[in-house]
């Protein structure tokens, strides 16, 4: 590895109003390096980011790339340089094609014109080198989401690129995509590539990592060697407190006057996504859903929640069969949904918190009753303290919120619903160890005053750790229920691993 810095911060300092967001941070990233940037959200992570990548403009500090001052005015420029990003929340076009997405703002062209052909040849080329045997001229939105971050990432490699920042990469790939990627990250360390990779899965940066640096409050913490630091003191750099002092839920046994299901669907078929599926939600309980990437974990709950219409199935609530046409008529039954792609589906980032808490309850009433000004931002302002958002100004853009206070801000909006059962897909997706354990916890108490949740998860032991009992789903089937306090983490992993023919039959 090459003494000096490929990518230099010295003294960085971003402002958001009068708080700064970077406080006079220092980073180095160097070439052929795998770096990690770790931190609770709000930390400053996605500041120092946008910083880099030319997405904000420092009040302060100097960028070096290669030793020479860099002045940054825009993404473009920092793409000029061979600074690429690739975000958690995918930024590509879905309705066109794979080719068109990898290739945009870069086309190839013969005699002034796009030469298409040789573009799909150059979108097959890069995306081999990520293992995707896919048609570069199929649309994207067609994919998969885990799908559509690798070919995010076959976007970034495409040009000439010397810096690459990875942010949550793996939040939507399943372990062998996972490592057709580090496959792939390894081949561009070999080449010189500088990688910034952001991720909450602590596994996967001591897998992959050569260094970290810990950002707390906008401030460095400091910069490590990986393999000499050891695990339980990256938290405590992060949280700057114990690990111990973070308080998991105690899963609470059910009264046995909480026996009778509050929802309880039959034979749920939505095209080749769900098939046949029967589930139970008792009332104040988090029924844990765990499933493969592509199981039907998501069709389940878009199936429930009248996001996908039924073509075959009856959904029950409290004993009576209801037609569930769409989200509106879920809505009207308590039910809500929390979708998994929180950019898309979920948060707002232009509004503001107080008009994304009170959105879905403004669409409820309609535009003919509006809800005062000044009952919204009562509304809001008790959200924020019962949810405990941070920082407390309703006035702020949600989207320059963290993402785990993004996370609490659309369960906000969701309870302001007054809901009965809660159907939450991946609600704690790329949030740091804090406030995961703040959402979880969050979860529990909610069902301990008596609302049913339904939570998808991909990490199973955090689908155990909330869960009071579990659902595994293959192939659009859920071929087992158990109590949670009958499983372990590697017991639930071979569940959800076998083959779909050896656990039929098992459900209970």
């Amino acid at each position: 590895m090459e003494t000096r810095p490929l990518l230099e911060l010295a003294g960085g300092t971003v402002y958001f109003g009068a708080d700064a967001a970077l406080d006079s941070v220092d980073f180095r990233l160097f070439p052929g390096e795998v770096h990690s940037l770790m931190g609770e959200n709000g930390a400053g992570k996605s500041t120092l980011i946008k910083a880099i990548t030319g997405a904000l403009a420092l009040a302060a500090g100097e960028l070096r790339l290669a030793g020479s001052p860099v002045h940054l005015r825009s993404p473009h420029d920092a793409q000029e340089l061979g600074i690429r990003a690739v975000y958690q929340e995918i930024d590509l076009i879905p309705n066109i094609s794979v080719a068109e997405n990898i290739a945009l703002g870069c086309e190839p062209r013969r005699f002034g014109m796009i030469d298409w052909a040789r573009m799909r040849e150059d979108a097959h080329a890069v995306l081999a080198d990520l293992g995707l045997d896919i048609d570069p001229a199929s649309t994207l939105g067609r994919h998969s989401l885990a799908v559509q971050q690798l070919v995010a990432i076959a976007r970034a490699i495409f040009t000439d690129v010397r810096v690459l920042v990875l942010d949550e990469p793996t939040s939507s790939l399943d372990v062998d995509e996972c490592a057709e990627l580090f496959r792939v990250i390894r081949d561009l360390q070999q080449r010189g590539v500088a990688i910034l990779f952001v991720s909450h899965f602590l596994d996967q940066v001591y897998e992959i990592c050569d260094r970290v640096t810990v950002l707390r409050d906008g401030k460095l913490v400091g910069e490590y060697l990986t393999r000499e630091f050891l695990r339980i003191d990256l938290v405590h750099a992060m949280l700057g407190r114990s690990a111990d002092s973070l308080r998991a839920r105690t899963l609470l046994h059910l009264a046995d006057g909480r026996k009778e299901p509050y929802l309880s669907a039959r034979s749920l078929s939505v095209g080749s996504g769900i098939n046949e599926a029967d589930v139970d939600l008792v009332e104040g309980e988090v029924l844990g859903v765990a499933g493969l990437l592509g199981s039907g974990r998501t069709e389940l709950a878009r199936a429930i929640s009248g996001i996908d219409k039924l073509d075959a199935g009856i959904i029950r609530i409290q004993g009576n069969d209801e037609s569930i046409d769409g989200p509106r008529s879920a809505i009207s039954l308590g039910i809500v949904y929390s979708s998994e792609n929180r950019r898309t589906e979920g948060i707002i980032s232009e509004l503001t918190v107080q008009e994304n808490i009170t959105l879905a309850l403004q669409a409820e009433r309609g535009v003919l009753r509006r809800i005062r000004p000044s009952r919204q931002r009562e509304l809001a302002l008790s959200w924020v303290d019962a949810l405990d958002i941070r920082p407390p100004d309703v006035d702020r853009p949600a989207g320059t919120l963290s993402g785990g206070n993004q996370q609490k801000v659309l369960l906000a909006r969701l309870l302001a619903l007054s809901p009965r059962l809660l159907v939450l897909d991946e609600p704690t997706r790329g949030i740091d160890v804090g406030a995961k354990v703040e959402v979880q916890n969050l979860i529990g108490e909610l069902a301990d005053n008596g609302l049913s949740v339904m939570f998808i998860s991909a990490e199973l032991e955090e689908v155990l750790r909330v869960g009071n009992r579990v659902v595994v789903v293959q192939d659009g089937r859920i071929v087992d229920t158990v109590p949670s306090e009958d499983l372990t983490v590697d017991s639930l992993t071979a569940m959800v691993a076998r083959p779909d023919d050896a656990s039929r039959g098992s459900s209970s």
